[in-house]
């Protein structure tokens, strides 16, 4: 039993945007608030907040000083209009409405929008990796029922920076092996090879990672693998794993869109389901930011943008 305290901390670790989709997405599939809660390891509570609040509130509504009662509409246009200047906003306030507030009451009145602007600003920078380029890996936990019993999955999800094409793979454990097998097949998938492939800074394929020094050690076995396939590894900055750019949590999306609230009989049902939803739904589905079929766009001109795939066989057979 957790106490009061531990059980805050963890619903505070566990109120992300995904999680609240999970929330919703068990809901609608007919799960009680306390199995609901089992599952996610959280709270009751939680559960119930989320259920009433119908959605993810990223920063929630922006904390109401007295003064600025009413003004809020205002301040998000100017603050958005000025690219996130919150003094240009100050000298406004008190010019056009008389009211002279010091610079850090703007501040935390515009702190929400700041937040939207900083994620517009990283989500540009990868959004536009040309056709061919670019390929994002990432591995993330989940829990399913699968014959009958509550097991964790590794997800490994797979998304080409142009076109937004998944391969996704349920490993029951995240190690090196799985990294390079679950690449080798999107590699045969797409049947060809992007420019580069970024990762976050697993254990697993990076040694070493300071950027201060400017100091970037992959794991010799991931070097070889990347010389075999004709790839360039990167890696996103340690701890910041948004300079990825496009971090489009893809593995959150998988998870709660591809599995909460579904059963599997066995391993091989949850792999085969996975294969399905790739298919019939993230394959065809209208991107967010594209606006397009990830498919289309992967056929259109995406396809023919990634080196083509050299005929031997899998490293892992050497």
């Amino acid at each position: 039993m957790l106490s009061p305290l531990e059980q805050s901390s963890r619903d505070a670790a566990l109120e992300t945007p995904e999680d609240v989709q999970a929330i919703l997405g068990l809901t609608a599939a007919g799960w009680g608030r306390r199995r609901i809660a089992r599952e996610l390891g959280c709270s009751p509570e939680t559960v119930r907040k989320y259920r009433r609040q119908g959605g993810w509130e990223a920063y929630g509504k922006p904390r109401r000083i007295g003064v600025l009662d009413g003004q809020y509409d205002w301040l998000k246009e100017r603050f958005l209009a000025h690219n996130g200047n919150a003094d240009v906003v100050r000298q406004e306030l008190a010019s056009e409405k008389g009211i002279a507030v010091s610079l850090r009451t703007v501040e935390r009145a515009v702190e929400p929008w700041r937040q939207e602007l900083r994620a517009a600003a990283l989500a540009t920078v990868r959004f536009e990796t040309p056709p061919g380029k670019q390929l994002q890996a990432d591995f993330g936990e989940t829990y399913a029922r699968i014959a009958g019993e509550r097991a964790k999955v590794h997800l490994c999800v797979l998304t080409l920076g142009y076109s937004r094409r998944l391969v996704v793979r349920a490993y029951r454990h995240e190690r090196q092996v799985n990294w390079l097998l679950a690449m080798e097949e999107a590699f045969r998938h797409w049947r060809g090879v992007p420019a580069e492939v970024l990762f976050d800074n697993a254990r697993a394929l990076v040694k070493e990672h300071d950027p201060a020094r400017q100091v970037l050690v992959f794991n010799e076995r991931l070097d070889a693998f990347a010389r075999y396939w004709g790839f360039l590894p990167k890696a996103c900055r340690p701890y910041r794993a948004r300079t990825k750019g496009k971090d489009e949590r893809g593995v959150g999306y998988v998870k709660t869109n591809a599995v909460a609230g579904r059963e599997f009989a066995s391993w091989e049902a949850l792999e085969a389901h996975l294969e399905r939803w790739s298919r019939e739904v993230a394959d065809v589905r209208i991107h967010g930011t594209t606006g397009e079929q990830p498919l289309l766009r992967f056929q259109r001109e995406e396809a023919a943008a990634l080196q083509p795939l050299p005929h031997k066989p899998s490293f892992l057979a050497e």
